[in-house]
């Protein structure tokens, strides 16, 4: 008998990873605007509910509210990095044909040089090397031109495909806002369905912890790069943090995107200890990363840091870079799903 259990403890685990992966490899992709609109009114329907008590304003036009405040606060960042970006273009491409510069520079001192160890005419390696050098720069130009062109239809494409979510989201958002406490009724007077209560409850407290230590982690490193990239002299170091910061949220981009080429361009400029700092800095802040996500999710979630670890990386290799967040999710809803499982049929059997 007692084997018989463990038998059907074990298939139920297997169907609950199948179902799960089933769920977030064919179903999110088709449904995301609705369930990301499900879990913004799950998480602030208490403070919604508090608007309408205390302020008399109805819970769809607290959501409208609330929606428009966090687009606000959003753009508002959105519209400063970019024009700091569009701002320093000019000078960025400056720097290039500084480095263009310091390149061809660099082929007339060492070519004479390297010729003899190699038994090559210098001046013949210089003109060759010269010329390779125009050939790059001529086709990293032209490439880059033809890629935007090229690419602007695609980008297009992405545009309209976000418009698309962000009304689908609303416009689901707001309906939920109005039929939340109704949902939620018909759910709980229903036996079979306080499994599902008890599983999107974990996952509501999963995703509200993750999200804090996003911010958390963001800050540090931000405030870390911010203040390493100042110190060290570099021009607009605080925005440069800050921008690394913000990209460290992306999957294996991170802020390599922000340090590695502002590593090269300092040393092409000649300062090669800022160079260093700022790959040691770019260490750093993957480092930090690594120890702290799954440390504040795990802890606060009562999950070991190596089961998060193992999770992200299981996530990763399934679902490619959104496994990132798939892969913790997916433990989640597994691990929630077990849980109740076993409380409601397993222990009470017992």
């Amino acid at each position: 008998m007692l084997e018989k259990v463990k038998q059907s403890k074990i298939i139920t685990l297997l169907l609950i990873t199948a179902v799960v992966y089933f769920f977030l490899q064919y179903l999110t992709p088709l449904f995301s605007p609705i369930l990301v609109a499900m879990l913004f009114v799950t998480i602030f329907g208490p403070f919604l509910k508090n608007l309408q008590v205390r302020l008399h304003i109805h819970r769809q036009v607290g959501a409208i509210l609330l929606l428009i405040l966090g687009c606000g606060l959003l753009a508002v960042l959105v519209w400063v990095l970019f024009s700091w970006i569009v701002g320093s273009l000019p000078e960025w491409v400056g720097q290039l044909e500084a480095v263009e510069q310091e390149l061809q520079e660099l082929i007339q001192k060492g070519s004479a040089s390297i010729g003899e160890m190699l038994g090559i005419d210098g001046e013949y390696l210089e003109s060759t090397l010269l010329a390779r050098l125009n050939e790059w720069m001529d086709y990293f130009q032209a490439e880059g031109a033809a890629g935007m062109l090229s690419g602007s239809l695609q980008y297009l494409k992405k545009i309209g495909l976000l418009g698309g979510f962000l009304v689908t989201f609303v416009i689901a958002a707001v309906l939920l806002a109005k039929d939340y406490d109704r949902i939620m009724n018909n759910l709980l007077d229903r036996e079979e369905f306080h499994v599902l209560l008890e599983v999107i409850c974990g996952i509501i407290r999963y995703i509200a912890t993750f999200i804090k230590a996003q911010v958390v982690i963001m800050s540090l490193i931000s405030l870390t790069a911010g203040v390493v990239l100042g110190i060290c002299g570099i021009r607009h170091g605080a925005l440069w943090g800050m921008l690394a910061g913000l990209l460290d949220a992306l999957p294996f981009i991170g802020t390599g995107i922000v340090l590695l080429p502002l590593a090269l361009v300092q040393l092409f400029q000649g300062y090669y200890g800022r160079a260093l700092i700022c790959l040691i800095l770019y260490a750093a802040c993957v480092f930090l990363r690594e120890i702290l996500e799954p440390r504040l999710i795990g802890k606060r979630m009562g999950i070991s840091p190596v089961a998060v670890l193992t999770a992200v990386y299981a996530g990763i290799q399934l679902f490619g870079v959104w496994g990132i967040i798939k892969g913790p999710l997916g433990f989640m809803i597994i691990y929630q799903s077990w849980q109740s499982l076993q409380r409601r049929i397993w222990d009470m059997g017992a």
